[in-house]
């Protein structure tokens, strides 16, 4: 008998068993978790990441000698033309972290699926940006095997010079945006231009149109074939078309933090890029700057003393550190260096201002160039420099509405400064440069690349280079993908702000 009740014990709890196991996995199921994510959506991800981020207000924008400061420490940089690691890896994190370990998954997700072609001709696109900028940053980078860590499992990638890096860029950017089907599915969830693809064609052309002029002096032949591709596919000419991302109370801009938070009183305006705009009447300059009149400290710029008045506008010397800049401020009249002109922090440089990626400013300043070149034989290169020039200043009424510029004021500009025929390279370029003002790695390259404007070598004494040429390799590349820097160094060259890149010539 008592086998028999211990048998039925066990029997019912075995019985209980099952019924508790029944609906488990449901039961344990998060339904409100994703699973999965649309590929447009980490698209949208790689966008948002291709943001300027604050390592260029530091290196690039510095280099180029438009925005400045006199403090050390993380702010060494290009205010004394030396190196400094802890901040040259910046663009190397932000691409390959927040844009493409995203394409990359994007491409290799979609690549078979023809309902997402478009999607995928975007990702390609948006890619090849970011590689421009990376390439055009330190020279040979991890480019096939880039950014392959999370897809493929590629933890050491190799790296690839920059030419060969170029000749694929050229090849995406050309089969993506010839790819692109306006009779096929419309990616409306897409941030950048809600899915409308001739404006995506057209992005894609004015990056080739990019891609190409960078090989103006390395390689002409193949530079004018890939512009006249470019051209001839259409590129953004219209502000309406412009690449920008517009950042709102959630997606701020990365400099517009930097610059009203910690280091809002420590950035400032160089007397090189003040002095261009004040002495050819330039209106932009009522639209960018700022000087706090009499202020002696951070505390005391605050908008009671905020003046937009393009005559008073001094900007600070180049190569000061903190105790330069306080006698420099002296020598120039100024009450302290916190009475240096600054990009206006309520305006151009807001949390919620844009970021300009591609736009129509310079892709006309680059067709002025290219029919200069001969390389097109549309238009003249100074309809197309006019037209680039009129179409960077009405541009700045996309930052604030207190930045536009009026017809009028366009008009007289363009009046008193006409194009020249004899210093037209010149002149294109250092539109060119006033054009790129805060897209740092743009600015920096075509500087480098057509050695215009004429800047002086910063006099800063315990500066390592006269001019900073590239950035340095991340410390963190160095230590855990050694072997494969290491190549990259020995056929480049020292891996310091004096070693050029492949293009510049």
């Amino acid at each position: 008998m008592k086998k028999i009740i211990n048998y039925l014990f066990l029997m019912s709890i075995l019985a209980y068993s099952s019924a508790c196991d029944n609906g488990f996995d449901e039961l344990n199921t998060n339904k409100v978790s994703a699973t999965a994510i649309d590929p447009a959506f980490q698209l949208n991800n790689a966008i948002i990441g291709s943001a300027f981020n604050t390592g260029t207000l530091v290196y690039e924008i510095g280099v180029v000698q438009q925005v400045i400061s006199p403090n050390s420490g993380l702010l060494t940089g290009a205010n004394y033309n030396q190196d400094n690691r802890g901040v040259t890896d910046d663009s190397w994190q932000a691409y390959y972290r927040n844009v493409i370990k995203n394409t990359k998954d994007v491409i290799n997700r979609i690549k078979e699926d023809p309902a997402r072609a478009n999607l995928l001709q975007m990702a390609r696109i948006v890619q090849a940006n970011a590689f421009m900028v990376l390439t055009d940053t330190y020279g040979s980078i991890p480019y096939f095997e880039g950014g392959e860590g999370y897809s493929q499992q590629i933890f050491l990638p190799v790296y690839d010079k920059q030419d060969v890096i170029y000749q694929d860029l050229i090849k995406e950017l050309t089969e993506a945006s010839a790819a692109l089907d306006p009779t096929g599915r419309i990616e409306s969830a897409d941030i950048l231009y809600s899915g409308d693809i001739m404006k995506w064609k057209s992005f894609g052309y004015s990056l080739l149109l990019r891609a190409g002029m960078r090989l103006s002096e390395v390689d002409p032949t193949k530079a004018q074939a890939t512009v006249q591709a470019a051209a001839q596919g259409g590129v953004i000419l219209s502000n309406d078309d412009n690449a920008i991302l517009r950042h709102d109370p959630n997606y701020t801009s990365p400099i517009g933090i930097m610059l009203n938070a910690t280091e809002a009183s420590n950035f400032y305006l160089t007397d090189v890029f003040v002095k261009y705009l004040q002495e050819h009447g330039d209106p932009r300059l009522q639209s960018i700057a700022v000087t706090y009149v009499g202020a002696t400290s951070g505390p005391e710029q605050i908008q009671e003393n905020a003046s937009y008045d393009p005559a008073i506008q001094v900007g600070m010397p180049m190569g000061n550190d903190n105790a330069g800049a306080v006698k420099a401020a002296a020598d120039l009249g100024r009450s302290s260096f916190y009475e240096f002109a600054q990009v206006d922090r309520n305006r151009i440089i807001k949390t919620t201002a844009p970021n300009f990626l591609v736009t129509a400013s310079q892709s006309l300043l680059l067709l002025a160039e290219a029919r200069l070149r001969g390389w097109i034989t549309t238009g003249t290169a100074e309809e197309y420099y006019n037209a680039g020039v009129r179409a960077h200043m009405e541009q700045m009424a996309s930052y604030d509405e207190e930045s536009a510029i009026s017809t009028s004021a366009i008009d007289t500009y363009l009046a008193a400064n006409p194009f020249l025929e004899g210093s037209a390279l010149e002149q294109i370029n250092t539109q060119y440069w006033v054009s790129s003002f805060l897209n740092g790695p743009e600015a920096f390259a075509n500087f480098r690349r057509s050695g215009f404007p004429e800047l002086q070598e910063n006099p800063f004494p315990g500066r390592e280079v006269p001019f900073i040429n590239r950035l340095t390799y991340p410390n963190s590349e160095i230590s855990v993908n050694g072997t494969n820097v290491g190549a990259a160094i020995s056929d480049q060259g020292p891996d310091n702000l004096a070693t050029k890149v492949w293009w510049d010539k």
